[in-house]
């Protein structure tokens, strides 16, 4: 059996395990699945052959699912599906650990389910075969529905099920999407094949207009899941009522499916789609840029404010991939993974506190560096990687992705010529200031100042609101939580280059339709201009006889 399927395999194993075990011993079988999960795709890693190289999907493997429908269980990575897999793999057992103290009741079921959501999503990034991708993205709703649903605060449910509407209606336009590439494919080849590459050959042949509708039913069913504005309203409900591990693995995790289908699909199955529609996506970027930032300034909920920050980062992300040229798409890969490690730890960080004081209310806490240092100083170093202070991961995403976008009028350049620019760049730019001012304003609140703690925390000997089994400063576990991210986004602030030289393969070849359909439109809008003067010459030389 391949790292690949043991990957997935484990977890879903291990949720048996925990399904038909004792309840006291849940929590330590979770941790071992996630941790062999880990391990699993770190070995593959570790012998993976085309970090380098442009070589996509070297080592896909997987027998027939449904022979006659052309349904595989192909699985298989290129170096932007393997890094989002091992950030995944990454961040479960540190969830699995962060939830010890937090989950009290039903923890067979909670740690059941999360096994099963972190399965879910490491099969969607793995998949080679169109449906077996469908499966993978769609069941993460599932355990994450439940998670919510069982585990979170007071309108727990009308989180749960506006998410999963959302998600799932949305999802029904990428289904139809690629039910209509593979009937295109069969009429064409005389026989069912859901083989990723086959359709985006095919695809890519298909007319123009075509391509437009199927680029726009891909874009409607991944912006849901990014989210994009206007369809993002469900995350910060959800958000703020699921519990902190749930939050984690939703920013950090199941939101990167939205991205990775614009990287994996809609752009290279639709390349003159995309070069067509793409300024209308980067518009709605830039506004969930601005608004998101905007929304943060009037926020007093930490954990919603770092929710709306999510939708901001986000949208530069898209910005950058839709920025059609090298740059902006590794600066959206890079921050993708970035994304995920900096705002994952934003949320450790305010659940950690939250189970200290039981409010997440920034108008009633303040100056908690000095009842809890530690905390503190790991909730500055996350804040100034989230707004990306250069040292630190997040800056490098953020320059590329706006670099990308500046450069993408200029010769020479892939991005299509007249559409994104300068003053794209100018004006996401300064959503990442408000981004920023928002941000720090959050730690000037709840990290600095006076000490201001709920009136019932001077109930009993100082601790009152705290979570009774939880010292006031961080425990050793939640030290082994915030640690490895902080390494992470530490060590990929000076050291970037090696998985930027893994993404750029990648994204070369996600990008290779899109020149031929920019030159073409490049002259289109040339005739059209030339058409116009001639045309206005005309109407000047009527005039003056």
């Amino acid at each position: 059996m391949s790292m690949i399927w043991i990957s997935i395999l484990f977890p879903i194993a291990a949720a048996l395990a925990v399904a038909i075990g004792p309840t006291k011993s849940a929590r330590w079988t979770a941790l071992v699945g996630t941790l062999v999960s880990l391990l699993a795709l770190a070995i593959f890693a570790w012998n993976f052959p085309a970090w380098k190289s442009a070589e996509h999907f070297p080592m896909a493997v997987g027998p027939a699912w449904i022979e006659h429908a052309g349904i595989t269980f192909s699985v298989g990575f290129d170096t932007v599906s393997l890094l989002l897999a091992l950030l995944t793999a990454f961040l479960m057992p540190l969830c699995i650990i962060g939830s010890f103290s937090a989950i009290t009741e039903r923890t067979k079921e909670y740690y059941g389910w999360f096994l099963v959501l972190g399965a879910s999503i490491i099969l969607a990034f793995a998949a080679r075969d169109a449906i077996l991708f469908y499966v993978g993205y769609e069941f993460t709703l599932v355990p994450m529905t439940l998670i919510i649903a069982i585990y979170g605060g007071t309108e727990r449910r009308v989180a749960a099920l506006k998410m999963f509407l959302y998600t799932f209606l949305g999802s029904m336009f990428m289904l139809a999407a690629l039910l209509y590439v593979a009937w295109e494919l069969r009429l064409a080849s005389g026989a069912w094949n859901f083989d990723i590459d086959a359709l985006i050959a095919t695809s890519v042949r298909l007319p123009s207009s075509n391509q437009y509708w199927l680029f726009a039913a891909l874009m409607v069913g991944f912006a849901v899941k990014v989210p994009l504005f206007p369809l993002h309203t469900w995350l910060p409900l959800a958000h703020d009522q699921a519990p902190t591990a749930g939050s984690v693995i939703l920013a950090s995790a199941m939101l990167k499916l939205g991205t990775y289908g614009n990287y994996r699909f809609a752009l290279p199955m639709a390349p003159a789609g995309g070069a067509e529609l793409m300024s209308v996506v980067a518009v709605l970027a830039i506004i969930a840029i601005i608004y998101a930032s905007l929304i943060c300034w009037v926020q007093t909920d930490a954990k919603r404010l770092v929710a709306y920050s999510s939708v901001a980062h986000l949208g530069l992300c898209m910005l950058g991939l839709f920025a059609l040229n090298p740059m902006g798409a590794e600066g959206a890969v890079f921050y993708m993974v970035n994304h995920g490690l900096s705002t994952g730890a934003l949320f450790f960080c305010i659940g950690m506190f939250y189970e200290r004081y039981h409010t997440k209310d920034t108008d009633v806490l303040g100056g908690l560096a000095k009842r809890m240092p530690i905390w503190a100083s790991f909730m500055v170093l996350f804040t100034l990687a989230s707004i990306g202070l250069p040292g630190l991961n997040g800056f490098i995403g953020e320059f590329l992705c706006l670099g990308g976008t500046f450069i993408a009028e200029h010769d020479g350049q892939s991005g299509y010529y007249g559409v994104l620019g300068p003053w794209y760049a100018v004006v996401a730019g300064l959503g990442l200031i408000f981004a920023a001012m928002y941000l720090l304003i959050l730690l000037g609140k709840i990290v600095w100042g006076p000490l201001r703690e709920p009136a019932t925390s001077a109930v009993g000997a100082g601790h009152g609101a705290h979570h009774a089994s939880l010292p006031r400063d961080l425990c050793f576990r939640e030290i082994a939580v915030l640690t490895p991210l902080a390494v992470a986004c530490i060590w990929l602030g000076f050291q970037p280059k090696p998985m930027l030289d893994a993404i750029a393969p990648c994204a070369k070849r996600m990008l290779a339709h899109y020149p031929a359909e920019i030159e073409k439109h490049m002259k289109q809008s040339g005739t059209t201009q030339l058409t116009d003067n001639a045309n206005a010459r005309a109407q000047d030389e009527a005039i003056h006889d």
